[in-house]
């Protein structure tokens, strides 16, 4: 059985729905997969993961159902080092059945409408909690599930800012679950809100105008802008100096959960006090070793992961 790590201060916390993932093998339409890997994911459950990987505490809270599934999204984050705080719910886990059509692009298919994570309410939260934390950590997926947890996401924010505690946003734009005309108010207002953005330049286009999404993000009130751009690396605006972080080279298996591993580690040594060059080459390299692994968090990086990878201690 699995210890649940002890209630820390300081560390990241994050509110958001995880789900169940049943990736299809091989390569071509679903019809002829021939076997299915099951796993978990979720933007913010994966932050949490990662953070934890990298050796900081990291508190994940959402919903689950009475099922299988809401049984493996605990298990799955309380084995990789995360605090859950799972709320229980009648309404069934989330599921996600995601194959990779081709060499080149990966379909997902979201059984998430009316689901557990999607019930999310305000009182949900534990304020005593949030307020310790060193961190929060929240997403533009959220907001789009349902009202109440677009009302929880903002709760949150609005606790992390009265009791200081800096709130970091990926705006991680899903076009299945709403419109860009739908979606660009909520992540405008959230942006403005946040301390720490991270976001693509395509997802910063929803809502900003600026040819350069960094000062654009930065024009709308957070002190620390990362602009990910994939094989392009990132371009950052922290406290006023802008820092550009070229990619590492690597062999691309699986792209899916870069973004999210990138964010954790950048998190994890901001949790940690290193400076913002250090923090950006935590980031490149967790991003970078992501895409070498299949899945979204069940190989997150640890510190000698990323040693490897670089060649070098990266936290010098």
């Amino acid at each position: 059985m699995t210890t649940q790590p002890p209630a820390t201060s300081g560390g990241l916390f994050t509110v958001g729905e995880a789900m169940g993932i049943f990736v299809a093998d091989g390569i071509g339409a679903l019809e002829h997969a021939r076997g299915f890997t099951l796993a978990v994911g979720g933007a913010e459950s994966n932050v949490a993961v990662g953070v934890a990987r990298l050796g900081g505490a990291a508190t994940w809270l959402g919903r689950v159902g009475p099922d299988s599934t809401g049984a493996l999204v605990e298990g799955r984050l309380r084995s990789a080092g995360v605090r859950v705080l799972a709320v229980p719910d009648t309404a069934p886990t989330g599921l996600m059945v995601r194959y990779r059509r081709s060499a080149q692009f990966i379909h997902a298919d979201y059984h998430r409408a009316g689901s557990a994570g999607s019930r999310l309410t305000p009182a949900d939260l534990p304020l005593p909690e949030l307020q310790a934390a060193g961190v929060l950590h929240v997403t533009g997926i959220t907001p789009a599930l349902s009202d109440t947890a677009r009302a929880t996401v903002f709760a949150a924010v609005e606790a992390a800012r009265a009791a200081g505690v800096p709130v970091s946003l990926d705006v991680n734009y899903r076009s299945k679950l709403w419109s860009r005309f739908d979606a660009a108010p909520v992540l405008r207002d959230l942006v403005a809100l946040a301390d720490i953005v991270f976001a693509g330049p395509d997802e910063a286009a929803i809502f900003l105008d600026a040819t350069d999404p960094v000062d654009g993000l930065a024009e709308l009130g957070p002190t620390e802008v990362l602009v990910k751009d994939g094989a392009r690396g990132c371009t950052a605006l922290i406290d006023g100096a802008r820092h550009t972080v070229p990619a590492l080279s690597v062999t691309a298996i699986d792209p899916v959960g870069a973004g999210d591993a990138f964010v954790a580690g950048y998190l994890a040594d901001r949790l940690a006090g290193a400076p913002p060059a250090q923090r950006l080459r935590t980031a490149i390299a967790a991003g970078a070793f992501a895409v070498t692994v299949p899945g979204d968090c069940d190989a997150a990086p640890t510190r000698a992961d990323l040693r490897s990878l670089t060649g070098t201690d990266i936290n010098r």
